[in-house]
């Protein structure tokens, strides 16, 4: 027979008890809760020249390890391997970060770059390689990373070899100024346009100079030599790799782009159907205005000049060369008038040959130039 329980409510005396010394017995039993490693962690590393340190942490924002390692393919191997399958992983896009990658994506975490430049890392009093670490990890948790896009390795190879190219004519055009310096302090007259074409060659032959001057003309034409011949090969293996490249041979149909300026395009913008629509790959060339925009006040200033330096040196070259050809050449004359400002033209025109260059690469042919550059 049952008793009365509390309040009146009868107690069950013909089966087990549901209070043990006043704990409730829970009905059925609890379902054992998944590690913390079964769960997707967030990786981030904060990459230098000779070590790095590794940060990882569950979705929810909780650290679980820090590391310091040498810098080394197994070492970095092995702490990856500790969050698990196709892990999240971030880096910054900064010193030596391709065989990081690489390596990454080897072990099958999915990898993500940091931008450098589109991250806001706030006003820290404390900064360090362990709160970098995690402050990657944090962005990429949160939805809130800048990312830049991981190049392909034989992408990455084509751009090596062009901007050594670049380099290269840029350490040269150096060397060609100091001979003009030198000929200006003996007071030597250069009538031609080229001093190191075959008429300047035989002005630098003929030409009576101090010793200490002759040592030095001769010897940065020495060197000029072997510039030349390194950009020759340069050009030479540049060639091969674009050979039968449709995109590439597209854009050179554009006036003022050629081999090397169309190198240039191919190499450094890549995949070209990442960007939507061809704004997108004026503005990540940084020849958009800045935009400053807060309630009712917009204020747009210079262009941004964020982005690859190449592509926007290359897109005003073009103009500055040939103006574009008939239609960008009207657009050009059309906008320096307007503003009283050849470089405003200059740019606002290179902003519109990006256009041809994003329909070259994404189609391998130019078709609509009047329509797409007008």
């Amino acid at each position: 027979m049952a008793t009365s329980g509390k309040h009146g409510v009868p107690a069950r005396t013909d089966g087990p008890s549901d209070e043990t010394l006043g704990v409730l017995t829970p009905t059925r039993p609890r379902r054992r809760r998944n590690p913390v490693q079964q769960q997707g962690q967030y990786v981030g590393i904060d990459l230098h020249r000779r070590r790095s340190v590794i940060v990882r942490m569950t979705p929810e924002g909780e650290k679980l390890e820090v590391v310091r390692i040498e810098n080394d393919p197994v070492a970095l191997s092995l702490e990856v391997a500790k969050a698990g399958e196709n892990p999240e992983v971030i880096l910054e896009a900064t010193y030596g970060w391709y065989w990081a990658a690489d390596v990454l994506e080897a072990c099958g975490a999915r990898v993500h770059l940091a931008h450098p430049l589109g991250n806001n890392w706030g006003n820290r009093r404390v900064k360090n390689d362990e709160r970098d670490a995690g402050d990657l990890a944090d962005l990429l948790r949160l939805g809130r990373l800048a990312e830049g896009w991981i190049a392909p390795p034989e992408l990455r190879e084509l751009r090596e070899l062009v901007r050594y190219r670049a380099k290269l004519v840029a350490l040269r055009s150096g060397l060609k100024a100091q001979v003009h310096a030198v000929l200006a302090k003996e007071g030597v007259r250069v009538p031609m346009s080229d001093l190191f074409g075959v008429g300047g060659q035989a002005l630098l032959d003929q030409c009576a100079l101090g010793d200490a001057y002759v040592v030095r003309v001769e010897s940065l034409r020495d060197l000029i030599e072997v510039y030349d011949r390194e950009v020759k090969m340069l050009e030479g293996r540049i060639g091969n790799r674009l050979d039968g490249h449709a995109g590439y041979q597209a854009i050179q149909a554009i006036h003022g782009v050629g081999p090397v300026l169309g190198a240039v395009f191919t190499a450094e913008i890549g995949d070209v159907t990442r960007f939507s629509r061809p704004d997108q790959l004026a503005c990540w060339a940084g020849l958009t205005p800045r935009h400053r925009e807060s309630d009712t006040t917009v204020k747009r200033g210079p262009i941004t000049k964020q982005g690859s330096k190449l592509v926007r040196w290359a897109a005003i070259e073009a103009i500055s060369r040939n103006q574009g050809g008939t239609v960008l050449q009207q657009r050009f004359h059309r906008i320096a008038e307007r503003r009283n400002n050849r470089n405003i033209g200059r740019v606002a025109a290179a902003r519109k040959l990006l256009h041809l260059v994003f329909y070259g690469l994404r189609d391998g042919e130019i078709r609509c130039l009047a329509r797409d550059a007008g």
